[in-house]
């Protein structure tokens, strides 16, 4: 028998996650409930630091994936859990009716629930999926809660509360600004160098932009400005 072709969608909220075992994990038991309910995973969207409290326009991810969707035959969709759609109910909400207004059918891997079909037929399976939304987003604000309150007897007890640095302060980036201003500093009977062939040396020099990507001529500007 053929298997259906499915799409799998996973998401982490931080950039630490990243570096975890988030993507992994969501992604084999995605492929462990398609096995077992005889589904193909085609393709797995990756959502990559995009909190669970944004909608459908702050994910570009998902914005693929259903552009995807919408010109091809693959009509379902496999997350690990209602959580990994969105931790807020009103997004949680607003992300399904979407779904399900293009014909696609969202699984839960974790569950082994047709979420689409629960919301759509039956009132009390409906309730369920919205009480796990609910509890998804109250477990989201309990964390937010804790880490507050572990922030301000930090403060107390230290008089202050430092965060993680950013990159914008990390000794990588200003060896970075300082390269940018080495070549761009005018020499006897040169041109001053463009911030295209800025950014061209940097890249041949093996720097890095903060995501990882190639420097152009619009970064190296907005750097120096």
């Amino acid at each position: 028998m053929e298997k259906t072709k499915a799409y799998g969608y996973i998401r982490v909220s931080g950039k630490s996650q990243l570096a975890g075992n988030g993507f992994d994990r969501q992604e084999d038991t995605i492929n462990a409930y398609a096995e077992k309910a005889r589904y193909e995973v085609v393709k797995i969207f990756k959502e990559e630091a995009v909190s669970g409290t944004k909608g459908e326009a702050d994910r570009p991810a998902f914005q693929e994936m259903m552009t995807e969707i919408l010109r091809n035959g693959v009509r379902t969709v496999i997350i690990e859990g209602l959580d990994r759609l969105a931790r807020e109910y009103r997004i949680q909400e607003t992300l399904l009716i979407y779904m399900a207004s293009k014909g696609v059918t969202l699984l839960s891997a974790r569950t082994e629930e047709d979420v689409t079909e629960a919301i759509q037929s039956d009132p009390m399976r409906k309730a369920l999926v919205q009480i796990q939304g609910i509890f998804a987003e109250l477990e989201k604000n309990l964390l937010v809660k804790k880490l507050r309150r572990a922030r301000e007897q930090v403060r107390s007890e230290r008089g202050k509360c430092e965060g993680r640095k950013g990159y914008a302060e990390s000794e990588q980036h200003q060896q970075l600004l300082k390269r940018i201003k080495e070549l761009r500093r005018k020499k006897p009977k040169q041109k001053r160098m463009t911030h295209q062939q800025v950014a061209d040396q940097l890249n041949e020099e093996g720097f890095e932009t903060a995501s990882g990507k190639p420097f152009s001529a619009m970064i190296v500007a907005n750097l120096l400005r």
